[in-house]
């Protein structure tokens, strides 16, 4: 784990044809802003095919969450600023403990934690 990265990711995955996606995109940024230890990231799943290939984005906006190597969210979320809002402040309230634990809950997170993991995939990324 690097100790200079955030603990926690917060990425979403969209396209910038998508009219959903420019209209999200002003509010994503904005929430960036309200919590500052956090890392947000805004992929094009076009252009940053090179790691989102397999992830299989197929409604906007697609949201990830991670905590450390911990995938916590990964799917579509309307596109609504207060509901991403809620979601990470209610990650933020769990201990790392409870995070791990909540990862590994079902099936589903289970393999997100290998097949989503995209802190390994920006690691891996060719500089």
């Amino acid at each position: 784990m690097n100790p200079e990265q955030p603990e926690f990711l917060v990425a979403c995955l969209c396209a910038a044809w998508c009219g959903t996606c420019r209209d999200y995109r002003e509010g994503f940024q904005a929430l960036a802003e309200r919590f500052p230890n956090t890392r947000f990231l805004w992929l094009d799943v076009e252009d940053d095919a090179d790691i989102l290939d397999d992830y299989d984005v197929e409604n906007f906006p697609t949201l990830l969450i991670q905590r450390h190597d911990s995938v916590l969210f990964f799917g579509p979320m309307l596109p609504h600023h207060e509901i991403l809002q809620r979601t990470v402040e209610s990650f933020h309230a769990q201990n790392p403990d409870e995070s791990r634990r909540y990862a590994g809950s079902d099936p589903e997170r289970r393999s997100w934690q290998t097949e989503r993991n995209l802190r390994q995939a920006l690691a891996a990324r060719p500089a």
